[in-house]
């Protein structure tokens, strides 16, 4: 069975909305074969990652970066994965009040050092999530696992 591991950071309302698009795309009923596994970004492991067959990350943008944890759980998994996960699938989705561009800039920095491949472009939000976003977020959720099917040769 593919897995597909999402790492968050969801200490707002809006990162909750955010979150539970993604896992209503990736546990969509007409995907088939995925186990979604979804971890706190400072309750994931080296373990979680080295199983992953796709990752999505969601963080909040604070005062222009990442979340701490977020950067914690790359800090984490960054030297221990470094050589086994290279092509891994993985997304982003980022909340901010103001800007999100350099939360979107780390962690896309982050993970091309692990040789990880974008699968879609990032989804930010800034300020109210609305329908759009949600949207995208579930759309996101639901490639994701696609991809996670894909990498692990079951789809």
């Amino acid at each position: 069975m593919a897995r597909l591991l999402i790492v968050h950071h969801t200490p707002s309302p809006s990162m909750q909305t955010l979150l539970e698009a993604v896992l209503e795309g990736a546990r969509n009923d007409e995907i088939e074969g995925v186990e979604v596994a979804t971890r706190p970004a400072l309750g994931a492991t080296v373990s979680d990652v080295l199983a992953a067959d796709a990752v999505i990350v969601g963080t909040t943008a604070n005062i222009g970066y990442m979340a701490g944890a977020v950067k914690h759980f790359f800090d984490t998994v960054y030297y221990p994965c470094l050589t086994d996960t290279s092509g891994l699938p993985y997304a982003l989705y980022v909340h901010g009040n103001n800007d999100t561009t350099g939360a979107v800039r780390a962690v896309e920095a982050i993970a091309k050092g692990m040789s990880w491949e974008r699968h879609r472009p990032p989804v930010s939000v800034i300020g109210e999530v609305g329908r759009d976003d949600r949207e995208a977020c579930w759309e996101l959720g639901a490639v994701c696992a696609l991809a996670a099917l894909e990498r692990s040769g079951e789809g």
